[in-house]
């Protein structure tokens, strides 16, 4: 793709702030109705079974489909699969707000996850199509700083809604604001055709996933994704193990989130200028995000305040530039297939997080499990050693 002009930056941005949206959308939705499914759920006298089923169709849905819908993007284009994806999220959303049967949650809450997976590697891809190589960074940044603010903004919104009008009417926000981004998507971003693709068999694929261009920066975002995880599901539990208030806790989760959401811009920007590489960058935000996970082990506020700011801080350098990453790592023709599949990377760091705190700490501690993680991370170091095969990329002036 040919170097913009500084005349062509406005138009590329007004092109890519529709696509920051779909990354806001996708990351309220997830988490502004999996903060509110507890209540709802002992409001109508559910098991905790039912509440751990409607918090899994979600992510589910995205670990089985959006490896699909990225390798669908590369063959008929990512913009039908954004728009297509939006309208779908529109459409879950607005099926359990119309109707207001509990029955439907079930339906709805799988439709936003499935709709979810078509347009969150869509839009990724579109972020890396349309802008040049030397500005991955700093676009991938502003995309990441985007999804940041949705994962912040939707338990806070969200419990407002739902304080205001029951699931309802958050469900009905969800719906007008996947709408709202379709309709602005579809007027502002250009239609990007399909590259020629030459034929690829199931061994070229798994050959291809398998070097490490792929595997060093997936692995680095799965990583950050756990951390990011556990930091927002167990810091408040070891804070409350500390006799710290709710005010207190949250404070702390606020803190990781904005830590994270302010480096990201700032991280992509370094990349692009020169001051900072992908490998140099990914492998210090891992440092960073496991002294962040051992943290903890000291006592009370002197253990969880820098334990929000590491971990924030590290995921905030490794998302950005793990995303660049994969943009000029693999085939352009097959863009979708690489971030579908990065994002399914991204989900099982998501759930295998918390989950491996949650197994180590019930048969130690809490400050063991988060010590079993901050481990792994660390070893995440030698797995992205500069020796090895790396996109270690330079701006091109």
């Amino acid at each position: 793709m040919p170097p913009t002009t500084s005349h062509d930056r406005p138009r590329g941005r007004a092109r890519a702030w529709p696509l920051y949206a779909a990354g806001f959308t996708t990351a309220f939705g997830a988490h502004g109705v999996a903060a509110n499914l507890g209540r709802f759920t002992l409001a109508h006298h559910e098991s905790l079974l039912v509440l751990g089923g409607l918090l899994a169709l979600y992510d589910g849905a995205e670990v089985l489909l959006k490896p699909a819908f990225g390798t669908l993007a590369d063959r008929v284009g990512a913009r039908p699969v954004l728009l297509g994806g939006l309208v779908a999220f529109a459409a879950a959303s607005a099926l359990f707000a119309l109707a207001g049967d509990t029955a439907l949650l079930w339906a709805a809450r799988l439709g936003q996850g499935a709709a979810a997976s078509a347009f969150s590697p869509a839009a990724s891809t579109l972020v890396a199509r349309l802008n040049p190589s030397a500005r991955h960074g700093r676009a991938f940044g502003s995309y990441g700083f985007c999804k940041s603010l949705g994962y912040t903004a939707g338990p806070l919104l969200g419990s407002a809604l739902v304080a205001l009008g029951g699931l309802q009417l958050l469900f009905i926000t969800t719906a007008a604001l996947a709408a709202v981004v379709a309709v602005w998507a579809a007027l502002a971003v250009p239609t990007v055709p399909p590259l020629p693709r030459a034929r690829q068999t199931v061994i070229d694929l798994a050959r291809r996933l398998g070097q490490g261009g792929f595997l060093k920066p997936t692995t680095s975002l799965a990583l950050a994704t756990a951390a990011l995880a556990v930091g927002v599901g167990f810091l408040p539990v070891a804070g409350a193990a500390a006799h710290l208030g709710l005010l207190a806790t949250g404070a702390v989760v606020s803190l990781l989130a904005a830590c994270a959401a302010f480096v990201q811009p700032r991280a992509g920007a370094a990349l692009d200028t020169g001051r900072i590489t992908t490998a140099a960058g990914i492998r210090t935000g891992l440092a960073l995000t496991a002294a962040g996970l051992a943290a903890p082990m000291l006592p009370g506020p002197t253990g969880l305040l820098p334990a929000a700011v590491l971990i924030g801080t590290g995921t905030g350098l490794i998302t950005p530039l793990g995303f660049a990453a994969l943009a000029g790592a693999g085939p352009p023709e097959r863009l979708g297939q690489t971030m579908g599949a990065a994002e399914l990377g991204r989900e099982l760091g998501d759930a295998g997080g918390p989950l491996l705190v949650a197994v180590v700490a019930a048969a130690t501690t809490l400050t063991g499990g988060l010590a079993a993680l901050a481990a792994l991370t660390a070893a995440g170091l030698l797995t992205t050693r500069p020796a090895a095969p790396w996109t270690d990329r330079r701006p091109s002036h």
